[in-house]
């Protein structure tokens, strides 16, 4: 489904020149659960921003459903990305003067699906969360959980082929964290792949793969036992 080349990312100052990105390759099938580990800093959440068609590479070559889009304008990527990614956050990303259904929703109106469908997909992806019952609350009436299940369901909604997701359980206690991680399970059973970031080595054992960075390149690569 995606395939990642030889991809580097460097930032350029006047006097310096930073790699965050060194020449890594990785690919990810449909329906596949990878986790992305390493410190802080070690380029973790760059390869989340390309992966997910933020940032662009500076060497190398990703390919995205078979087509090339290292080098697409920014126009093209936005419109990929609305059809084809979904994102899930640390920090939740939620709008506080929305209600719960209301952020949901934003991820369809982006997309241009009609009113009528955006209220049957949105009822959908929050009784498939648990927070039906919620819809109608602001975000700051919910729990960190909940507010972690409402960002979720935000990123289902658009039923995205790719889930990326960076330490979604990081602000959250353990019984959340593994709610959080049986949706992300889900979505996966259901044919999404997913690329999650997480410092958590046990959230990180149930994926399929984990890749090991540091210093911007991949160092390990390990297979889960089923």
């Amino acid at each position: 489904m995606l395939q990642l080349t030889g991809v580097s990312k460097l930032y350029r100052t006047s006097e310096i020149e930073t790699g965050a990105l060194r020449e890594v390759s990785l690919s990810v099938g449909a329906g596949e659960f990878v986790a992305v580990m390493g410190p802080s800093g070690c380029g973790k959440s760059t390869l989340l921003n390309i992966l997910g068609l933020l940032d662009s590479p500076s060497a190398g070559s990703y390919r995205l459903f078979g087509e090339e889009v290292a080098s697409l304008p920014e126009q093209a990527l936005t419109q990929l990305r609305r059809q084809a990614v979904g994102f899930v956050f640390q920090s939740f990303n939620l709008i506080d003067d929305l209600s719960v259904a209301d952020n949901v929703e934003v991820a369809l109106i982006y997309r241009g699906v009609s009113a009528g469908e955006r209220r049957k997909r949105v009822a959908e992806a929050l009784e498939q969360v648990g927070m039906g019952h919620r819809a109608k609350h602001r975000p700051g009436q919910l729990s960190g959980g909940q507010q972690q299940r409402v960002a979720i369901a935000r990123a289902l909604v658009a039923r995205p082929k790719l889930i990326l997701a960076d330490e979604p359980t990081g602000n959250l206690d353990t019984g959340n964290g593994a709610a959080v991680m049986g949706m992300l399970l889900d979505a996966v059973a259901g044919g999404t792949a997913v690329v999650m970031v997480t410092h958590s080595e046990g959230h990180a054992s149930m994926a399929a793969r984990v890749v090991r960075m540091l210093d911007g390149r991949m160092v390990g690569e390990t297979r889960v036992a089923a």
